[in-house]
């Protein structure tokens, strides 16, 4: 499938200011199922780009302005190229879970809970609520444990902030893709102890998904023994296939937001965003759901205090690289 996707982001501060700094995650990855041929990233106020790869290999731009300034405004276009994934056998080897002890060493940072899929007591519940243990085939075992999890939360992109830890979405059983994310995250890194990993991208909707259009989309990849890395989306309650494309991949949401700053100037900020994947070549199907209005932005507001320490770490990340 070749996808055209438009990932519009727009701040608007309460008051001027100064001295911003921010970093930029929207270039899709080249991946054996995928191929980014075209990226353009445009920024106002213009701003000089610059761009390294973290240690993920994911693809960073960042831009300072010194100017003053009351709005920023980061439009990404890129084009992709997205092949289906083989099928997935119906179980395992039995030596599997011994495959996966073996190679928790190498894989550390994606066994190890981060800040946003440390255990807690409602975790704890919904492990026995779903039954999360080494009890049968660990491909089995992760298939299941995606529908269960779907089953268990409801869609609701209005429960939840970005900020929001698991406990949120666990104490109202509601949240969004993130939180789906985080959760599975949770429970396979802490009942299971397989490697697994955030990843942040775009969905190319259809009329069945759970997940609401016009926004970026979240899953996670889960390191399985003969299989490498294998995309789950408990959000949808189904596989990663050829409708998701990936951006980014990192241990939770905060390793790898699609924008992080710093700026000084005492301001809050409305910001808002807008995803359009639109399919250039593929199946009759799939053009058909391609049809229709773009979703409408998505606006999110702030304090000066919630948006500086949401951005806190950037400086020094950027530094850190130069």
């Amino acid at each position: 499938m070749l996808y055209s996707i438009r990932h519009t982001t727009r701040y608007q501060y309460t008051s001027p200011i100064v001295e911003s700094v921010t970093e930029v995650r929207m270039q899709p990855r080249n991946t054996d199922y995928q191929q980014c041929s075209q990226f353009r990233l445009q920024v106002r106020p213009q701003a000089r780009l610059f761009t390294y790869n973290d240690e993920q290999q994911n693809t960073v731009h960042h831009f300072n302005q010194p100017g003053i300034h009351q709005q920023l405004a980061i439009v990404a276009e890129s084009e992709v190229l997205v092949l289906p994934r083989p099928g997935l056998p119906a179980w395992l080897p039995n030596d599997s879970w011994e495959a996966i002890d073996a190679a928790s060493g190498q894989h550390w940072d994606w066994v190890a809970p981060s800040n946003d899929t440390a255990p807690t007591e409602q975790l704890q519940q919904l492990a026995n609520e779903l039954q999360v243990t080494r009890n049968e085939d660990p491909l089995k075992l992760l298939v299941a444990l995606n529908h269960r999890l779907h089953r268990s939360i409801a869609y609701d992109s209005g429960s939840t902030h970005v900020d929001s830890p698991i406990d949120e979405a666990l104490q109202h059983r509601r949240g969004v893709c993130q939180d789906y994310t985080h959760i599975m995250l949770a429970l396979v890194r802490n009942y299971l102890r397989i490697p697994c990993r955030y990843v942040s991208g775009y969905l190319f909707h259809s009329r069945t998904d759970t997940s609401a259009d016009g926004a970026t989309h979240a899953w996670l990849d889960v390191w399985l023994p003969l299989l490498g890395w294998v995309g789950f989306d408990p959000t949808n309650d189904m596989l990663v296939n050829e409708r998701h494309i990936e951006v980014a991949v990192g241990r939770d949401y905060h390793d790898i937001p699609p924008t992080r700053g710093l700026y000084k100037g005492n301001a809050g900020s409305e910001l808002t965003v807008g995803v359009r994947v639109r399919l250039l070549q593929g199946s009759a199907e799939q053009t058909e759901n391609n049809e229709g209005e773009s979703p409408e932005p998505t606006t999110y507001r702030s304090t000066a205090q919630q948006l500086q320490a949401r951005y806190a770490e950037t400086l020094a990340a950027i530094q850190m690289q130069q």
